[in-house]
């Protein structure tokens, strides 16, 4: 290509306040084209899952992490040669593979729009203190920089992997952070690790080898002992898994688990918990739901007893809208919600996500019921967006799905309420006067004390029930 110049694609933030991500999975290599608009690879936040698109046109130099890695908001993760003037100088210098050395991140963070990277500064960044590394990683280094327009290309290119020299036993081996955390977990000196990757880095497989020969002699079959399991990188990985021992399995928290602990902790701490219970005869409500299914208006949509919950649930804090806030510490304000962005917890291969439908206060019936398919699919697909799980005000878990009774829900950080429902069940119960088997489940509602007492707490656990209990007070409540 002439007159080229290579740009570098740093990672956005394409989620609000998300500070790194996990590459999943590349879709190009060196040597592709590419053009605007183009997805080049997904990556994991600690929200959802999000295909990237690259800026411009233009063939692909390299890729500076490899599937597994996770990577701050503003590293470049992606080499691109495009047309345009550049120097000569940065025509002529060579492509370089992924560096060893850690890319050097921004010093602030900016506003940026969802794949197209932070925007480029005129303010020169004072260079990070390198550690003591071989000097194939430094020439690398270098060449790298020249590819970001630091400066002119060297007079002799520097030829990738074939100049590294075998590392000398004082010097440090060469691994990607993730190993060596990796490698400090289980023990092993990574000095005494046989390195099998690129330019003799080691890789996770090589620390687990060595593990497995250390655990070797112990081994009472005379037979040689079969190598630890290889951790293979998923398409969708739940999470990366590191074998600590035949007795143990240690699971890197990441991703979704990361952020949903940090944000239970934050709740727990934070605002002080109430849950109310209440067993309620939802037989009425399970025969409507079947008489919906053989509507006409509902062909194609999901229906099930959700459904009618979260409608109940939606006309409880219409009767009660003082439910419907969240608690602004900052300016010690009660904020109170005229719209309801109904949260729904959904149990995914990443964790527990909380998508919202946008004011499901607003739409019918068939309506909320298409809007909930659409959640629930997109949810188990991996494909919920970081801005369907922005802005919730209420939330429902539904831990009925899994045969559990009932349980003490933690709110969702921003919310003053959230609806537990426990699992249906045939039960013998009091009706008109006699014992029979009727369908029964138990709700818990869990509130935030600071702004919600409990006689509000309970009218709006009350009225729930009582339109489960009776569904046609939805069309004299609603």
């Amino acid at each position: 290509m002439t007159n080229a110049s290579v740009r570098e694609f740093k990672m956005p933030d394409v989620g609000e306040g998300l500070t790194e991500a996990e590459i999943l999975k590349w879709y190009v290599q060196p040597g592709d084209t590419v053009t605007d608009g183009q997805v080049v690879c997904e990556v994991e936040t600690a929200k959802a899952a999000v295909e990237l698109p690259i800026p411009y046109d233009g063939v692909v130099r390299a890729l500076h992490f490899p599937e597994g890695t996770t990577v701050d908001v503003g590293t470049s993760i992606i080499a691109v040669e495009v047309a345009g003037g550049a120097a000569p100088a940065q025509q002529e210098a060579p492509a370089v593979p992924a560096p060893a050395a850690e890319p050097e991140k921004p010093a602030a963070r900016q506003p940026v729009l969802v794949g197209y990277g932070v925007a480029t500064s005129s303010t020169r960044r004072r260079p990070r203190k390198q550690a003591p590394d071989t000097a194939a990683r430094q020439a690398a280094s270098a060449v790298q920089s020249e590819l970001n327009g630091h400066g002119a290309a060297p007079a002799v290119p520097v030829t990738p992997a074939a100049a590294v020299a075998p590392a000398a036993p004082a010097q440090r081996p060469l691994a990607k952070p993730p190993v060596r955390k990796l490698a400090k977990d289980l023990g092993v000196d990574l000095a005494t690790v046989t390195p099998t990757g690129p330019d003799g880095v080691i890789t996770r497989e090589d620390v687990h080898a060595a593990v497995a020969a250390a655990q070797a002699p112990q081994q009472a079959a005379p037979a040689a002992p079969p190598a630890a399991p290889a951790v293979s990188a998923p398409d969708r990985p739940a999470a990366p898994v590191s074998y600590d021992s035949a007795r143990e399995t240690r699971v890197p928290v990441k991703g979704v688990r990361k952020a949903t602990a940090a944000a239970m902790v934050g709740s727990a701490f934070t605002a002080p918990h109430v849950t109310e219970f209440v067993t309620v005869d939802v037989t009425r409500t399970m025969k409507l739901v079947e008489e919906l299914k053989q509507d006409k208006e509902f062909a194609g949509l999901r229906v099930n007893p959700l459904l009618l919950i979260a409608k109940a649930l939606l006309v409880a804090i219409r009767r009660n809208p003082d439910i419907n806030a969240s608690w602004d510490e900052a300016a010690q304000e009660i904020v109170v919600k005229h719209y309801v962005n109904l949260g729904i917890a959904a149990a995914t291969p990443r964790g527990l996500i909380v998508p919202n439908i946008k004011d499901a206060d607003a739409k019918t019936l068939p309506e909320l019921a298409a809007s909930l398919g659409e959640l629930v699919s997109t949810a188990r697909e991996g494909k919920t967006s970081p801005s369907a799980m922005q802005g919730g005000t209420v939330t429902i878990t539904n831990v009925g799905v899994f045969g559990v009774d009932t349980g003490t829900p933690l709110l969702n950080p921003g919310e003053s309420a959230i609806l537990a429902v426990g699992a249906i069940k045939l039960q013998p119960w009091v009706h008109k006067g006699k014992v029979k088997p009727r369908q029964v489940t138990t709700l818990a509602l869990s509130f935030d004390h600071r702004l919600v007492d409990g006689e509000l707490g309970s009218k709006v656990l009350a009225d729930v029930a009582a339109i489960l209990e009776r569904p046609k007070r939805l069309i004299t409540w609603a």
